[in-house]
């Protein structure tokens, strides 16, 4: 007896104190107005900021340059006689983003990692991964103009499309 009605006294003080510390939470309630306030001073620090909204420069080289390096972003396709292998490069050469057969990842799911669907496979994969980058536009030309008529080359275009990226980089605005 004696048991429970030190527990039945436990369980009314813990009432109170549930009830007391809410009423405490309600008094206690801080003023958020001053986190809306918009400092007036911005500094973005996005190196990438301009070229999303199409106004950094494009290096345009000399007009002899062959290929032309007037882009932010180009998408190469290089196929060997066992691998082929796609990735995004800066204009200054640097890769951004690249994807392979050699991958294993890449690979054990496919039959051969050199033909069409392989390229098929490799465009998926290479949209995926730019737009995980926060690439959605890039350029792609190929370096030997009659490599667009291949199949496989058709079908890595066809697959990056389907994946969302754009393969056409916007045209820069001169404001």
């Amino acid at each position: 007896m004696a048991l429970s009605s030190r527990s039945c006294l436990l369980l009314a003080a813990g009432r109170l104190q549930a009830r007391g510390a809410a009423s405490l939470r309600t008094e206690t309630e801080v003023d958020t107005s001053e986190n809306e306030i918009v400092a007036p001073d911005f500094t973005n620090r996005n190196p990438r900021n301009l070229e999303q909204l199409a106004l950094a420069r494009k290096e345009r080289g000399w007009k002899t340059t062959w290929p032309k390096r007037e882009f932010w972003h180009r998408l190469r396709l290089e196929r060997t006689q066992h691998y082929v292998e796609a990735f995004v490069e800066r204009c200054n050469g640097d890769v951004v983003v690249s994807a392979s057969t050699r991958e294993w990842a890449i690979k054990r799911h496919l039959y051969s990692p050199k033909g069409v669907t392989a390229c098929k496979n490799l465009g998926r994969v290479m949209a995926q991964r730019c737009l995980e980058a926060g690439i959605n536009f890039v350029n792609f030309k190929a370096v030997i103009p009659w490599e667009h008529r291949c199949d496989s080359i058709q079908e890595f275009r066809k697959a990056v499309e389907e994946g969302g990226v754009v393969l056409r980089e916007p045209q820069r605005i001169y404001q």
